[in-house]
């Protein structure tokens, strides 16, 4: 089911925040770029949202005969982001960093409480209503929890530059 699938995606994230200093969490490879610890924050926030809109599709009919736009159900289809670096809405966001790793922790473990109570309400609402993604059409609970793991993975990318970067700085400073 789409929610084991997000909660092993988010516990995935989780166990990889046990090898960075607070530090590297906070190190960012550019001027413009984000730090891993701002990277998390992106996630968590955004995922929240869409587990918000994923109740509200489970709490009305609103919209159920509307599509994602074409591009959105592409994504969908292949499950997965373009392998791209996209500019979103957050890109020129202030993204604060994090006070410890715990931070993130506690609030990747929340998000991963609110999907468990969603897997409890899919099978037995009788709803089936979709919401508007920014730029993606109508998404159906279900899209916006795949769209949430497809984000995570989509970021994977991006972690692997920023631990990149981090490795090859601890090379230098030894």
């Amino acid at each position: 089911m789409i929610t084991d699938t997000l909660t092993q995606t988010i516990a995935r994230w989780i166990n990889e925040l046990g090898q960075y200093t607070l530090a590297e969490l906070r190190d960012k490879p550019s001027p413009r770029g984000w730090s891993l610890g701002q990277l998390y924050f992106h996630l968590i926030n955004n995922t929240g949202y869409y587990l918000e809109e994923a109740k509200l599709c489970l709490s009305s009919d609103d919209n159920m005969h509307e599509e994602p736009s074409p591009d959105g159900a592409a994504m969908l289809d292949k499950n997965e982001f373009p392998d791209i670096i996209i500019e979103g809405p957050d890109t020129r966001i202030d993204i604060p960093q994090p006070g410890s790793a715990d931070e993130l922790k506690d609030a990747l473990r929340q998000l991963n409480d609110e999907i468990s109570s969603l897997a409890i309400l899919f099978p037995d609402s009788p709803h089936r209503g979709k919401t508007k993604h920014p730029g993606l059409g109508y998404f159906s609970a279900f899209d916006w929890l795949q769209f949430a793991d497809m984000h995570f993975r989509h970021h994977l990318r991006q972690k692997k530059r920023i631990d990149d970067f981090l490795r090859a700085k601890n090379k230098h400073s030894h």
